[in-house]
């Protein structure tokens, strides 16, 4: 019996709220889970961050990646674990050379021309992510039975946005230009990013994951037209790949800032589940999406560095609104460093009164 396998029998045998969410139940209790719920506001996690050294040194340790995964689930008893790395390590895996620098975050060669697809090498990447698989695994091993694990990947848009721009950027100027004036080149970048994507997450679950989580960070900066083919299209063709090895293993689209164009999203994609960010009114996600996907979200992560009763009422809110159809309580984009961890703790009390 493989080790997916195996983790399947496990998943049959315990109670998984976190799964029967994401199959359209709706729980008295929603499960709850927070993007970045592994990192620098927790000082244990700043402790084996120490101990790694470079960031990228933390992806690839399977030990140490291993670790941090688990260390939100002891202090806060999450319903579901994801594990930790990066959307960056495929580019870095394809040949890109990708560094993390203090105060800059993500440094990439750029590419930024079709001469610049030939630096990358597709054949063999998954070798070079065997780490990954390898933390997986064991944090499969430890989860409690309730628990359940999460994969995730970055989405192609949001990936070459970085490929090409060399760093973030608030408006992913240089990827909007190439595809603008060169859009069968930049198509062959998207077109090898599916790929290496579908392949990566079939891998994933093969490891151990239960669920999958495509994070599309820079969908909202798109006009409709380039968001239909840079972000819904590539979507459509890795929920197809994956699904078409492991029908059953749910997965999440966050297409952040996308507005309205959250309904095409979901009715195109064949997503089970669509993370919403903290822009979108609870209550249009509820009329408009929850009736189709289970929606998981969106609590600001700044009102939870605020704390106190505007984070309590924030909480409420979001419970009042979404709770009567399939939900998964989660932020609406990632903790911030500044959190206090006993305001998570907080979350967590008034989710489970």
């Amino acid at each position: 019996m493989t080790l997916y396998e195996d983790k399947q029998v496990k998943t049959n045998m315990k109670n998984k709220p976190f799964l029967q969410a994401l199959k359209g139940e709706i729980l008295e209790v929603p499960p709850v889970w927070m993007m970045r719920q592994a990192g620098r506001y927790l000082p244990e996690y700043m402790a084996v961050r120490k101990e790694a050294g470079d960031f990228l040194n933390l992806c690839y340790s399977p030990v140490l990646a291993a670790e941090v995964t688990l260390q939100p689930i002891r202090r806060y008893h999450f319903d579901a674990a994801i594990i930790f790395s990066d959307i960056l390590v495929i580019p870095d895996a394809l040949g890109q050379k990708v560094a993390f620098k203090t105060g800059e975050g993500p440094v990439l060669d750029a590419i930024r021309e079709k001469s610049g697809l030939q630096t990358l090498n597709p054949n063999g990447f998954l070798n070079h992510l065997e780490p990954v698989f390898e933390a997986l695994e064991r944090v499969a091993e430890q989860l409690p039975g309730e628990t359940a694990l999460i994969g995730f990947c970055g989405a192609p848009w949001t990936v070459a946005s970085y490929m090409v721009g060399g760093r973030g950027s608030p408006d992913q100027k240089e990827a909007r230009l190439w595809a603008y004036r060169d859009e069968e080149a930049f198509g062959q970048l998207i077109d090898m990013l599916v790929e290496a994507s579908i392949l990566y997450l079939r891998r994933q679950i093969e490891a151990g994951a239960e669920v999958l989580q495509v994070f599309d960070s820079w969908a909202g900066n798109l006009p409709p037209d380039e968001f239909y083919k840079w972000c819904l299209l590539p979507m459509k063709r890795i929920v197809q790949g994956v699904k078409a090895v492991h029908p059953d293993v749910p997965i999440i689209g966050f297409p952040k800032g996308s507005g309205e164009l959250y309904i095409s999203y979901v009715e195109a994609t064949g997503v089970d589940a669509v993370s919403i960010d903290t822009s979108m009114q609870c209550g249009w996600a509820r009329d408009h999406l929850q009736d189709k996907v289970t929606v998981q979200g969106n609590l600001d992560p700044l009102v939870v560095v605020a704390g106190g009763k505007t984070m309590e009422a924030a909480v409420h809110n979001i419970l009042a609104t979404l709770s009567s159809g399939p939900f998964i309580f989660n932020l609406g984009h990632g903790l911030v460093p500044e959190t206090p961890p006993e305001n998570v703790q907080r979350i967590l009390e008034l989710i489970r009164l």
